[in-house]
């Protein structure tokens, strides 16, 4: 008679390993780090009005790029610092646009607006370098773009001039030729 308790081992099959797939969140996020440099443009605290007094909250702007092209921006709210940054990163992860990059620049000028931000781009010669100022700046460098003069007009507000670069550099793609 067999035993109840103690049912007979089964063999075990080898399992197949797929070694391109990742097989935790941990793993998956160490290759994204890999793969993409971030940089961290703000992080503000913000704060709401309740009943009982104000609620504050961490805002957090993040780009993440490669170099080779691919660049995203994220911004997240959350209770505390790190949820911010963890949550903007998987934001901008999620918002990867490809740049098109001809001769280590853009292919053609461009003036775009987002809001009451204005960016006007142009793509300059070799050796020239990234002139422009801080979220212009920050995304040519992040996307690869080693040489490209850029102007930010109107608004001073970093998250509508991050957007109004990430648009311009979108527009590209679609065919779109907003020029001035």
């Amino acid at each position: 008679m067999k035993n109840p308790i103690n049912p007979p081992k089964m063999p075990e099959i080898d399992k197949p390993q797929f070694k391109s797939f990742p097989t935790d969140k941990g793993e998956r996020d160490r290759r994204v780090k890999k793969e993409f440099e971030e940089q961290v443009v703000q992080i503000d605290r913000v704060a709401r009005v309740v009943a009982g007094g104000k609620r504050l909250r961490f805002r957090a702007i993040i780009v993440i790029g490669n170099k080779l092209g691919k660049v995203g921006l994220g911004v997240a709210k959350a209770n505390d610092v790190v949820s911010a940054v963890a949550k903007a990163k998987n934001s901008a992860q999620k918002n990867l646009i490809q740049v098109p990059i001809k001769n280590d620049t853009i292919p053609h000028e461009i003036y775009q607006t987002y809001g009451s931000a204005r960016v006007l781009l142009k793509p300059a010669a070799k050796g020239t370098g990234i002139i422009a100022g801080g979220s212009v700046r920050i995304v040519a460098s992040l996307a690869g773009i080693k040489n490209i003069l850029g102007k930010i007009l109107g608004s001073k507000g970093k998250i509508n001039n991050l957007k109004a670069v990430i648009l311009a550099l979108t527009s590209f793609i679609e065919g779109k030729n907003e020029t001035r």
